[in-house]
């Protein structure tokens, strides 16, 4: 599902605050790193994650791969910094930044 321009502007409002709870750095994509994106996607719903690898096309494939495998929605992504999405309907309300 595609984000409207009011809905993109809105999780950006909420992601200005939050800090990045992942990081990829130069061990790339491993297992750890993507168990624990899911779980943070699981309860936040709305995450920043820190891309620290190799130049602009090895960051942007990188972030691709994490949506395409999270199954999350890039909402923003500036420099290193990427503000990803994914609903959970049984998120709960004190875990998620969407409900605060």
């Amino acid at each position: 599902m595609a984000l409207s321009n009011e809905q993109k502007k809105a999780y950006r409002s909420i992601g200005h605050t939050l800090n990045p709870v992942v990081t990829v750095a130069g061990q790339g994509l491993s297992t750890g790193v993507m168990e624990e994106m899911n779980r943070a996607l699981n309860d936040h719903e709305l995450i920043k994650v820190k891309v620290s690898v190799g130049d602009r096309e090895v960051r942007d494939a990188v972030i691709a791969e994490l949506l395409q495998s999270t199954g999350a929605e890039l909402v923003q992504r500036i420099g290193n910094i990427a503000l990803l999405l994914r609903r959970n309907p049984k998120a709960k309300p004190s875990l998620s930044n969407l409900s605060r």
